[in-house]
């Protein structure tokens, strides 16, 4: 069974830095994309950056140069390390996993269909 357990959210000033982890556990393939997703209240969820198997990332326009997404394959974790977090980043975080190869048809890889989901961490960016 996939689990993702997701940790390293909390509260910053805007221009400070965080970085997520999410370790999963359970993986039914070795061809895979892990990914994180944010939603904010009142908002729809949104992809920020997802890591694939094939070593390709594909990040949201609004993270791009700040966000960088990488996996260690030893620790079975994803990384998701922010700089520069502005207040729009304040969400809650969501690590999204998909198994096979359903993924590889879609060049931005956020938009593959995630079918295993965290239960999310906070990330919270004052002014």
């Amino acid at each position: 069974q996939v689990q993702l357990v997701e940790s390293g959210g909390g509260s910053v000033q805007a221009g400070g830095s965080l970085r997520l982890s999410c370790v999963a556990t359970g993986a039914t393939s070795s061809h895979y994309c892990l990914a994180y997703f944010r939603q904010a209240p009142g908002k729809e969820r949104e992809g920020v950056a997802a890591r694939c198997s094939d070593d390709m990332t594909s990040y949201a326009t609004s993270v791009k140069g700040r966000f960088t997404a990488s996996i260690d394959n030893a620790k079975n974790t994803l990384y998701l390390q922010m700089n520069n977090l502005q207040p729009e980043d304040t969400a809650m975080y969501y690590c999204a996993a998909v198994y096979g190869g359903s993924w590889k048809r879609w060049a931005n890889k956020l938009r593959a269909e995630y079918n295993y989901w965290g239960q999310g961490t906070q990330v919270t960016v004052s002014s």
